[in-house]
Parts: structure tokens; sequence; C-alpha cells
């Protein structure tokens, strides 16, 4: 297999003796590199007499050049074709948007100009057509899985989420939504930019769902800074790469320890899939069409129909138990519900005076423990609360920790609609799980936890009422107020303070006032006063 040896480069400006310059030294150094891709501003205002040298043929690139176009109006008389042209020996200008494939097999994809804030688009601007025109060009193809490089001069718009810190650049501002759209779906291997003067490695990215897409190779960004910058920030970068055509599929697809969530997740799912994109049910390791809400043999074979789950006394606990209803531990003024099998209680030292939680009247674990009625009694619950916190302007996110406990608590904490979206809330969960190398996956829109986690295993769960599910499945040491710190830090409920449950305890009188107010508010949902 060919390995190609490549360098990258962020904004020139005209410094073209300080970039070839360093190219020399290096292959002097470390041997022949087989091309320099630029990205950024190739050209700058003071270019003219170190190019015109370059341009006669004095002079000539040590090393075959590719540039991308121009970024400002000042500088577009440099490129005369807009489709691409040889600018001078041994410095080619790419065009405005398209791939180049060389004769290794490897496919490069290239956006020249930055994000229009105009229509028509000045000819140093990439529109939403041009974006959209590059990515049916190659997402057209059945086979197509992603490009090895991707060139553009801007960042794209908020590639830093769930990532290592980007230093001063906000990239929920900087960079370009077209940008962002277009790495999402074309999938580079390697992705360059510039523009913003700073060098910035993202950790490398996931680019397929886990559990619901079978695995993909993973995207490395990397910003470059600006050729001969005073403050010695890395503008050239040097990597080895074998075109992906040419890749043992197991090893592609490898996934780095520090792999982490897909920056674009948003995008990824507003877009329709490109039929390359698609997986068969059957490639999941449970079916997600066939058998709908049934796990699936693990041996592959059908049993024939299933039999439904036998209601079973719960096990009884070992020792004192705070939550089975019957025992005299339970803190009975804090009840505002009680249905056949389920029962509805106030959180001790909640996050809000409307924390609550769904628990079985009797002893069990976890939500995969429960028998059918008790389950189904559970999702009577969380339809009510559903209804009454929307009633009231919120939303809810439900989690439960599987893990040092021993009995069921389904946490059930409102947030009001205007201080977030449910997109908000499952980023800062991944983001919080991400800093702390807790790895919290998606799972499929269709499914449950009692499809995906088994009697007996260490979890934790978070459920939003649009019914979208994360999953940890925990295999060593686990913060036991995880859930509530991503609940309570700036980026949803600003109450970092009220992390920590027993910071927030109230005396006795003031919990049993608050359990009567939400019971009388409740009453009007509560299915439990109907039967």
């Amino acid at each position: 297999r060919v390995v190609s040896r490549r360098l990258a480069c962020g904004d020139v400006e005209g410094r073209l003796e300080a970039i070839f310059g360093r190219v020399r030294a290096i292959q002097a150094k470390s041997g022949r590199f087989d091309m320099l891709l630029c990205v950024g501003n190739f050209f700058g205002s003071a270019s003219e007499a170190e190019w015109a040298e370059y341009r006669t043929g004095a002079r000539k690139a040590p090393i075959p050049t590719y540039v991308l176009g121009a970024n400002t109006q000042d500088t577009l008389s440099y490129f005369p074709d807009v489709s691409g042209c040889e600018l001078a020996e041994n410095i080619t200008y790419l065009g405005r948007r398209g791939v180049f494939s060389g004769c290794s097999g490897l496919q490069i994809a290239y956006l020249s100009g930055t994000e229009a804030q105009e229509q028509p688009a000045p000819a140093h601007s990439f529109s939403a057509k041009d974006v959209a025109e590059l990515k049916a060009s190659l997402l057209s193809s059945p086979s197509f899985r992603g490009v090895d490089i991707l060139l553009t001069s801007p960042w794209p718009r908020d590639v830093g989420t769930f990532a290592n810190s980007t230093g001063e650049i906000d990239t929920k501002k900087c960079g370009s939504k077209l940008v962002s759209d277009l790495a999402a779906s074309l999938k580079p291997r390697y992705h360059f930019a510039a523009l913003e003067k700073a060098y910035y490695e993202r950790l490398p990215y996931r680019n397929h769902m886990v559990l619901q897409e079978t695995p993909q190779h993973v995207t490395r960004f990397i910003a470059l800074a600006d050729v001969g910058n005073t403050s010695k920030k890395k503008y050239l970068y040097a990597f080895s790469i074998v075109p992906m055509s040419s890749m043992d599929p197991a090893e592609l697809v490898k996934q780095p320890q520090d792999v982490t969530e897909n920056p674009y997740r948003k995008l990824r799912k507003e877009a329709p899939k490109s039929k390359a994109e698609e997986e068969p049910a059957h490639q999941f390791f449970f079916d997600l069409n066939k058998h709908q809400g049934k796990k699936r043999p693990s041996d592959g074979k059908e049993r024939g129909d299933s039999q439904p789950k036998q209601a079973k006394k719960p096990p009884q606990p070992t020792g004192p138990c705070w939550f089975c209803l019957a025992s005299p531990e339970v803190e009975k003024h804090l009840v505002v519900s009680i249905g056949t099998h389920c029962y509805l209680a106030l959180a001790k030292g909640g996050l809000s005076p409307d924390h609550v939680l769904i628990l079985p009247i009797g002893h069990y674990q976890s939500v995969v423990d429960l028998s059918s009625e008790v389950l189904e009694e559970v999702t009577k619950y969380k339809a009510a609360l559903k209804e009454f916190f929307r009633s009231k302007g919120k939303r809810y996110v439900l989690f439960e920790r599987n893990y040092r406990s021993q009995h069921l608590q389904l946490q059930v904490v409102p947030v009001p609609l205007d201080l977030c979206t449910s997109e908000d809330i499952k980023e800062a969960f991944i983001a919080q799980a991400q800093e702390q190398q807790i790895e919290l996956l998606e799972i499929p829109e269709h499914s449950d936890i009692t499809q995906v986690a088994q009697p007996g295993t260490p979890y934790f769960y978070v459920e939003l009422d649009t019914g979208e599910k994360l999953l940890h499945r925990i295999r060593g040491r686990f913060p036991l107020q995880f859930g509530r710190c991503v609940l309570a830090s700036e980026a949803l409920l600003a109450q970092p303070q009220r992390a920590d449950w027993r910071q927030c305890a109230a005396q006795r009188p003031e919990e049993a006032a608050q359990a009567r107010a939400f019971r009388r508010e409740f009453e009007p949902f509560d299915f439990s006063l109907r039967a």
C-alpha cells in the first residue's frame, strides 16, 4: 500500500521564502514529502515582489504546492481562473470547490473562500449552493465512506464542542456553519483550516452514532497559524496517510482512546442520509425493526414467539430500605402520589422544589429488573409528569444511577423551557462525561434501556421527555452525584451549590409544606386518583 507524506500549512500571507525555506529545511532533515497543502490566505497585501520571482520562474517551489483561493477582494487578481489553474511552476490553485485525487488514490476535497454574508456571493466567498453541490458530487456514490482530507480556510462553527480547549477562539461564534455542514457530511480523516492566527489540534471525533451505526473512521481537525508568526505558533504540520481506498476496513475504523463525540451532532441528525450511510437493522446487536421492544436472541436464531414477562414478586431487601413504601424508614411526608405498583415522592434536598422521584412500591434495584406491570406504571407516571411540567413551562430530565444503590430511584428534574433546549441538555451531559472520561452513548430512538442493559449490570442512564436516551455502562468507579452535578452546572440550572443533596436538605415542616403544594398542583394530572 502507498503511504503518502504530506505537509499542510496555515496562512502564508505572501511570505513565500519563509514557508519554502522551512520546507527545504524539513526535507533536508526528514526526507522528501509528496506535496504541500496551503489553507487560509496564500497571498497577502505585500505579496507582489516575492511572487513575481515565482511567477516568472526565477524561483521555484521546492515541492508541489496546492493552494486555496482568495478570502478577500484584495487578492482575487492572483487567481485568474476560478476553476483552478497553475499559478507558477509547482504552485497550483485548486479551484473554487471540488475533489482532487492524486495517483496514490488519496482523495482531497476543498472549498475556497469564506462564507458569503450576502447574495449573490462575492467571488471570494462560497454559498450554501457551493457546499450542496460539493456534497452531492461525493454523496451520490453508494460506496462513499468519506474523504481522506478536507481543506477549507475558515474553521467549522462549533468544532470545539465536546473537545479539548480551543484557547481564545470561541467556536460557537467563530467559523462557518456551512463548513461544519460540509465536514459532517464528507467525514474527512483530516480537516485543515486557518484564518484565526491560532494553532489548534482537536481531539479526534467519531463519525458514527454508537449503538446505531457500524463503526466508521475518526476525523482529526487541525487549525494552523500564520507563517512566520512572532508567537511561534505552529503553522506547518507534517503527516503520513494511507489512502482510505487502500486500507484494511478494520484498521480504518479503529477508535483511538481519546476519541470524542461528533461536534456536529445536530447537523448529522438533521441531514438526510446517503445510501452509503443507511445501515440495515441486522447490523446492530439488537434488531431495531423486526421485533420492536423485544430482545434479540444472543445466538442470532429465532426462538419463536417470546412469552410476556411474567409477574413475579420483587426480591426482599437484605436490610433496612429507605424507599420500600412498607418500610418504617420511608419519609412518608415526602410522598405525593401512590399508584398500584409505584409511587411519587419529592426528592430530599432536591435541585428544585418540584424535583421528584418515581419509585417502585416493592423492592427492585433497577429499571431493567422491573416486571411488565410495574414498568407500565412507571411509563404512566412519566407521561403524567411530562404533561404536568409542560403546563408549567418546563421539560423534565430523568436519570437513574444503578450503582451503589439498593432500590430503584428515577430522579425527575424539571428545567424551564426557555432556559435550554433538549439538545443543550444532552450536550451538557456528554461534555461533562467526556471531561471525566465517562463514555456516555446514545440509545437508538425506538429502543429502551431493557434492550441494551442486562439485570445486575451497573449503569447510569439519562432520558429526556422527548424520548432521547443516554447510557453509560459503569465498569469501575463512578461519581455518585454526576447527574445532579450536570443539571446544577452553569450550562443548565446554574446552581452548582445544589449539586450535593446534603447541602440542600430542608427542615421536615418545610418539606411537608412543599409536598402538599406539589400534591395539590399535580392532582389534575395524577392518574392514580382516577383509578
